[in-house]
Protein backbone atom coordinates (compact mmCIF):
# COMPACT_ATOMS: atom_id res chain seq x y z
CA UNK A 1 0.00 0.00 0.00
CA UNK A 2 1.42 3.23 -0.95
CA UNK A 3 1.36 6.36 -0.12
CA UNK A 4 -1.94 7.95 -1.44
CA UNK A 5 -3.54 4.29 -0.50
CA UNK A 6 -2.72 5.13 2.77
CA UNK A 7 -3.89 8.94 3.23
CA UNK A 8 -7.43 8.37 1.31
CA UNK A 9 -8.30 4.49 2.97
CA UNK A 10 -8.49 3.43 -1.12
CA UNK A 11 -7.68 0.04 -2.72
CA UNK A 12 -6.23 1.74 -5.96
CA UNK A 13 -3.89 4.93 -6.21
CA UNK A 14 -6.55 6.26 -8.61
CA UNK A 15 -8.33 9.54 -8.43
CA UNK A 16 -11.20 10.99 -10.60
CA UNK A 17 -10.71 14.64 -11.26
CA UNK A 18 -13.68 16.59 -10.13
CA UNK A 19 -14.92 17.94 -13.88
CA UNK A 20 -17.60 20.16 -13.83
CA UNK A 21 -20.86 19.21 -15.40
CA UNK A 22 -19.42 15.59 -15.44
CA UNK A 23 -18.26 14.71 -12.16
CA UNK A 24 -21.84 14.24 -9.95
CA UNK A 25 -22.51 11.48 -7.47
CA UNK A 26 -22.92 8.80 -10.43
CA UNK A 27 -19.78 9.00 -11.27
CA UNK A 28 -18.18 9.91 -7.76
CA UNK A 29 -19.65 6.86 -6.28
CA UNK A 30 -18.73 4.52 -9.46
CA UNK A 31 -15.02 5.21 -8.98
CA UNK A 32 -15.09 5.31 -5.51
CA UNK A 33 -17.13 1.40 -5.65
CA UNK A 34 -14.64 0.51 -7.93
CA UNK A 35 -11.35 1.44 -5.60
CA UNK A 36 -10.36 4.81 -6.77
CA UNK A 37 -11.34 7.46 -5.17
CA UNK A 38 -14.50 9.44 -6.47
CA UNK A 39 -14.85 13.29 -6.49
CA UNK A 40 -17.91 14.95 -7.13
CA UNK A 41 -16.81 18.24 -9.29
CA UNK A 42 -18.85 21.60 -6.96
CA UNK A 43 -17.61 23.88 -9.57
CA UNK A 44 -20.86 23.39 -11.43
CA UNK A 45 -23.01 23.58 -8.69
CA UNK A 46 -25.22 25.70 -6.00
CA UNK A 47 -24.59 24.62 -2.05
CA UNK A 48 -27.81 23.19 -2.14
CA UNK A 49 -27.28 20.73 -5.20
CA UNK A 50 -24.13 20.27 -3.59
CA UNK A 51 -25.57 18.88 -1.01
CA UNK A 52 -27.69 17.03 -2.95
CA UNK A 53 -25.20 15.36 -4.33
CA UNK A 54 -23.39 14.25 -1.60
CA UNK A 55 -26.34 12.76 0.34
CA UNK A 56 -26.95 10.32 -3.10
CA UNK A 57 -23.35 9.99 -3.38
CA UNK A 58 -23.45 9.10 0.59
CA UNK A 59 -26.50 6.45 -0.40
CA UNK A 60 -24.84 4.81 -3.46
CA UNK A 61 -21.21 4.11 -1.81
CA UNK A 62 -19.83 3.47 1.72
CA UNK A 63 -15.96 4.09 -0.01
CA UNK A 64 -14.87 7.22 0.71
CA UNK A 65 -15.66 9.69 -1.70
CA UNK A 66 -14.68 13.46 -1.91
CA UNK A 67 -15.85 17.04 -3.49
CA UNK A 68 -13.65 19.01 -5.80
CA UNK A 69 -13.82 23.04 -5.04
CA UNK A 70 -12.42 25.28 -7.39
CA UNK A 71 -11.99 28.56 -4.81
CA UNK A 72 -12.11 31.27 -7.68
CA UNK A 73 -15.96 30.77 -7.40
CA UNK A 74 -17.76 33.11 -5.52
CA UNK A 75 -20.47 30.10 -3.27
CA UNK A 76 -16.75 28.64 -2.01
CA UNK A 77 -17.44 29.87 1.29
CA UNK A 78 -20.69 28.03 1.14
CA UNK A 79 -19.61 25.29 -0.39
CA UNK A 80 -17.30 24.72 2.50
CA UNK A 81 -19.57 25.22 4.89
CA UNK A 82 -21.66 22.45 2.97
CA UNK A 83 -18.92 19.84 2.84
CA UNK A 84 -18.56 19.87 6.57
CA UNK A 85 -21.92 19.68 7.87
CA UNK A 86 -22.43 16.68 5.51
CA UNK A 87 -19.22 15.18 6.62
CA UNK A 88 -17.57 15.08 3.95
CA UNK A 89 -13.81 13.32 4.29
CA UNK A 90 -11.55 14.86 1.51
CA UNK A 91 -11.86 17.86 -0.17
CA UNK A 92 -9.27 18.54 -3.73
CA UNK A 93 -8.94 22.48 -3.80
CA UNK A 94 -8.04 24.16 -7.38
CA UNK A 95 -8.11 27.59 -8.58
CA UNK A 96 -6.78 29.17 -5.47
CA UNK A 97 -4.14 29.51 -2.95
CA UNK A 98 -3.86 26.80 -1.04
CA UNK A 99 -3.17 28.23 2.38
CA UNK A 100 -6.64 30.09 2.34
CA UNK A 101 -9.00 26.72 3.67
CA UNK A 102 -6.17 24.46 4.16
CA UNK A 103 -5.83 24.86 8.18
CA UNK A 104 -9.89 25.55 8.60
CA UNK A 105 -10.70 22.25 6.83
CA UNK A 106 -8.35 20.27 8.33
CA UNK A 107 -9.28 21.46 11.89
CA UNK A 108 -12.80 20.38 11.05
CA UNK A 109 -10.62 16.70 10.51
CA UNK A 110 -10.63 16.89 6.27
CA UNK A 111 -7.94 15.13 4.05
CA UNK A 112 -6.89 17.85 2.21
CA UNK A 113 -5.25 17.99 -1.18
CA UNK A 114 -4.46 20.82 -3.82
CA UNK A 115 -3.77 20.81 -7.20
CA UNK A 116 -1.04 23.28 -8.88
CA UNK A 117 0.41 23.50 -12.06
CA UNK A 118 4.22 24.67 -11.09
CA UNK A 119 6.80 23.77 -8.22
CA UNK A 120 6.37 27.54 -6.45
CA UNK A 121 2.48 26.50 -5.44
CA UNK A 122 3.32 22.77 -5.20
CA UNK A 123 6.24 24.45 -2.63
CA UNK A 124 2.97 26.31 -0.78
CA UNK A 125 1.12 23.58 -0.62
CA UNK A 126 3.62 22.15 1.29
CA UNK A 127 3.57 24.94 3.25
CA UNK A 128 0.51 25.42 4.13
CA UNK A 129 0.11 21.59 5.41
CA UNK A 130 -2.13 20.04 2.51
CA UNK A 131 -1.92 16.25 2.88
CA UNK A 132 -1.37 15.92 -0.71
CA UNK A 133 -0.62 17.94 -3.48
CA UNK A 134 -1.89 16.91 -7.85
CA UNK A 135 0.24 18.42 -10.25
CA UNK A 136 -1.13 18.77 -13.48
CA UNK A 137 0.32 19.24 -16.65
CA UNK A 138 -0.71 21.23 -19.26
CA UNK A 139 -2.34 18.34 -21.50
CA UNK A 140 -5.52 18.20 -19.22
CA UNK A 141 -8.49 19.34 -20.11
CA UNK A 142 -10.50 22.72 -18.55
CA UNK A 143 -8.99 25.16 -16.56
CA UNK A 144 -4.51 25.28 -16.84
CA UNK A 145 -1.74 26.40 -15.96
CA UNK A 146 -0.03 29.79 -17.73
CA UNK A 147 3.41 27.75 -18.25
CA UNK A 148 2.01 25.40 -20.30
CA UNK A 149 4.48 22.80 -18.52
CA UNK A 150 3.91 19.31 -19.39
CA UNK A 151 3.53 15.99 -17.17
CA UNK A 152 5.99 14.87 -18.01
CA UNK A 153 8.41 17.85 -17.04
CA UNK A 154 6.38 18.77 -14.27
CA UNK A 155 6.35 15.62 -12.40
CA UNK A 156 9.63 14.95 -11.58
CA UNK A 157 10.40 19.08 -11.05
CA UNK A 158 7.69 18.68 -8.20
CA UNK A 159 8.55 15.43 -6.76
CA UNK A 160 12.31 16.81 -6.37
CA UNK A 161 10.87 19.69 -4.35
CA UNK A 162 8.33 18.66 -2.18
CA UNK A 163 8.13 15.49 0.25
CA UNK A 164 3.99 15.08 0.20
CA UNK A 165 2.45 12.73 -1.51
CA UNK A 166 2.44 13.64 -5.08
CA UNK A 167 -0.50 12.78 -7.64
CA UNK A 168 0.02 13.05 -11.09
CA UNK A 169 -2.28 14.55 -13.73
CA UNK A 170 -2.43 15.63 -17.19
CA UNK A 171 -2.69 13.08 -20.01
CA UNK A 172 -3.38 9.86 -18.40
CA UNK A 173 -5.90 7.81 -19.62
CA UNK A 174 -3.99 4.20 -19.54
CA UNK A 175 -2.28 2.04 -17.68
CA UNK A 176 0.67 2.75 -19.71
CA UNK A 177 0.16 6.42 -18.34
CA UNK A 178 -0.41 5.64 -14.98
CA UNK A 179 3.23 3.55 -14.78
CA UNK A 180 4.69 6.64 -16.74
CA UNK A 181 3.78 9.01 -13.99
CA UNK A 182 4.60 6.84 -11.04
CA UNK A 183 7.76 6.52 -12.55
CA UNK A 184 8.27 9.74 -12.36
CA UNK A 185 7.57 10.13 -9.13
CA UNK A 186 4.18 10.39 -8.59
CA UNK A 187 2.59 8.12 -5.39
CA UNK A 188 -1.48 7.91 -7.81
CA UNK A 189 -2.81 9.54 -10.66
CA UNK A 190 -5.91 11.71 -10.76
CA UNK A 191 -7.86 10.90 -14.49
CA UNK A 192 -10.30 13.57 -15.73
CA UNK A 193 -10.80 12.93 -19.40
CA UNK A 194 -11.33 8.85 -19.48
CA UNK A 195 -13.77 9.23 -16.75
CA UNK A 196 -15.38 11.93 -18.93
CA UNK A 197 -16.50 9.57 -21.22
CA UNK A 198 -17.77 6.86 -18.65
CA UNK A 199 -21.47 5.41 -18.82
CA UNK A 200 -21.47 7.34 -15.39
CA UNK A 201 -20.46 10.51 -16.20
CA UNK A 202 -23.28 13.25 -16.15
CA UNK A 203 -21.95 15.10 -19.53
CA UNK A 204 -24.22 14.77 -22.36
CA UNK A 205 -23.69 12.33 -25.18
CA UNK A 206 -23.22 14.84 -27.61
CA UNK A 207 -20.25 15.43 -25.39
CA UNK A 208 -18.83 12.22 -24.70
CA UNK A 209 -19.32 11.41 -28.69
CA UNK A 210 -16.82 14.36 -29.45
CA UNK A 211 -14.58 13.15 -26.74
CA UNK A 212 -14.70 9.68 -28.47
CA UNK A 213 -14.22 11.31 -31.88
CA UNK A 214 -11.27 13.68 -30.96
CA UNK A 215 -7.73 12.77 -32.31
CA UNK A 216 -4.16 13.68 -31.13
CA UNK A 217 -5.05 17.82 -32.35
CA UNK A 218 -8.39 18.34 -31.76
CA UNK A 219 -7.85 20.44 -28.54
CA UNK A 220 -6.16 23.76 -28.11
CA UNK A 221 -5.40 25.65 -24.84
CA UNK A 222 -7.27 28.84 -25.34
CA UNK A 223 -8.28 32.08 -23.73
CA UNK A 224 -4.38 32.97 -22.17
CA UNK A 225 -5.19 36.16 -21.79
CA UNK A 226 -8.11 35.76 -19.71
CA UNK A 227 -7.64 32.11 -17.73
CA UNK A 228 -6.78 29.19 -19.61
CA UNK A 229 -8.37 26.50 -20.65
CA UNK A 230 -7.97 23.40 -22.78
CA UNK A 231 -11.21 23.00 -25.55
CA UNK A 232 -11.72 20.79 -28.18
CA UNK A 233 -11.82 22.65 -31.82
CA UNK A 234 -15.11 23.83 -32.36
CA UNK A 235 -17.31 27.14 -33.94
CA UNK A 236 -17.04 28.67 -30.79
CA UNK A 237 -13.32 27.98 -30.08
CA UNK A 238 -12.68 28.90 -33.74
CA UNK A 239 -14.26 32.37 -33.25
CA UNK A 240 -12.22 33.05 -30.09
CA UNK A 241 -8.93 32.53 -31.17
CA UNK A 242 -9.89 34.58 -34.27
CA UNK A 243 -11.06 37.19 -31.87
CA UNK A 244 -7.40 36.87 -29.99
CA UNK A 245 -5.48 36.96 -33.27
CA UNK A 246 -6.98 40.36 -34.31
CA UNK A 247 -6.22 41.79 -30.59
CA UNK A 248 -9.95 42.32 -29.66
CA UNK A 249 -9.77 43.89 -26.06
CA UNK A 250 -10.41 41.15 -22.70
CA UNK A 251 -14.06 42.80 -22.26
CA UNK A 252 -14.92 41.46 -25.93
CA UNK A 253 -13.63 38.05 -25.00
CA UNK A 254 -15.57 38.08 -21.76
CA UNK A 255 -18.87 39.35 -23.83
CA UNK A 256 -18.39 36.57 -26.30
CA UNK A 257 -17.75 33.68 -23.12
CA UNK A 258 -20.64 35.34 -21.41
CA UNK A 259 -21.95 32.35 -19.02
CA UNK A 260 -23.19 29.34 -18.91
CA UNK A 261 -20.66 28.19 -22.19
CA UNK A 262 -19.51 25.36 -20.51
CA UNK A 263 -22.74 24.12 -19.33
CA UNK A 264 -24.01 24.85 -22.99
CA UNK A 265 -21.17 22.32 -24.35
CA UNK A 266 -20.85 19.59 -22.27
CA UNK A 267 -24.34 19.16 -20.08
CA UNK A 268 -26.41 20.79 -23.14
CA UNK A 269 -24.77 18.95 -25.75
CA UNK A 270 -24.35 22.23 -28.14
CA UNK A 271 -20.70 20.80 -29.40
CA UNK A 272 -20.40 23.71 -31.80
CA UNK A 273 -21.26 26.94 -29.40
CA UNK A 274 -20.34 25.47 -26.54
CA UNK A 275 -17.15 25.36 -23.90
CA UNK A 276 -16.16 21.43 -24.71
CA UNK A 277 -13.37 20.75 -21.80
CA UNK A 278 -10.98 18.19 -22.07
CA UNK A 279 -7.60 17.17 -22.24
CA UNK A 280 -5.16 15.96 -24.85
CA UNK A 281 -5.30 12.41 -24.26
CA UNK A 282 -8.57 12.27 -25.67
CA UNK A 283 -7.08 11.32 -28.47
CA UNK A 284 -6.66 7.58 -26.67
CA UNK A 285 -9.93 7.74 -26.12
CA UNK A 286 -12.00 5.46 -28.06
CA UNK A 287 -14.93 4.27 -26.32
CA UNK A 288 -17.83 4.95 -23.63
CA UNK A 289 -17.53 2.06 -20.62
CA UNK A 290 -18.60 1.91 -17.32
CA UNK A 291 -16.35 3.47 -14.45
CA UNK A 292 -15.43 0.17 -13.02
CA UNK A 293 -14.27 -1.65 -16.70
CA UNK A 294 -12.19 1.77 -17.17
CA UNK A 295 -10.38 1.16 -13.64
CA UNK A 296 -9.81 -2.68 -14.41
CA UNK A 297 -8.50 -1.99 -17.84
CA UNK A 298 -6.33 0.63 -16.58
CA UNK A 299 -4.75 -1.54 -13.63
CA UNK A 300 -4.70 -4.70 -16.35
CA UNK A 301 -2.59 -2.24 -18.70
CA UNK A 302 -0.49 -1.23 -15.92
CA UNK A 303 0.72 -4.73 -15.02
CA UNK A 304 1.01 -5.70 -18.31
CA UNK A 305 3.23 -2.71 -19.49
CA UNK A 306 5.22 -3.45 -15.83
CA UNK A 307 5.65 -6.96 -17.01
CA UNK A 308 6.83 -6.17 -20.60
CA UNK A 309 9.41 -3.48 -19.48
CA UNK A 310 11.23 -5.62 -16.85
CA UNK A 311 11.36 -8.64 -19.09
CA UNK A 312 11.73 -7.52 -22.14
CA UNK A 313 12.82 -3.44 -22.38
CA UNK A 314 15.50 -2.92 -20.21
CA UNK A 315 18.26 -6.04 -21.38
CA UNK A 316 21.62 -4.60 -21.52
Amino acid sequence: MNKIQETFGIKYPIIQGGMIWCSGWRLASAVSNAGGLGLIGAGSMTPDLLREHIRKCKAATNEPFGVNLPLIYTHSEEMIQVVIEEGVKVVFTSAGNPAKYTKYLKDHGLIVAHVVANVKFALKCQDSGVDAVVAEGFEAGGHNGREETTTLALIPQVRKAVSIPLIAAGGIATGAGMLAAMALGADGVQIGSRFAASEESSAHDAFKKAIVEASDGSTVLTLKRLIPVRLIWNRFTREVEDMQTTGVSNEALLKKLGSGRARLGMFDGDTEEGELEIGQVSGLIDSILPVNDIIQNILSEYKSVQKQLLEEKFIF
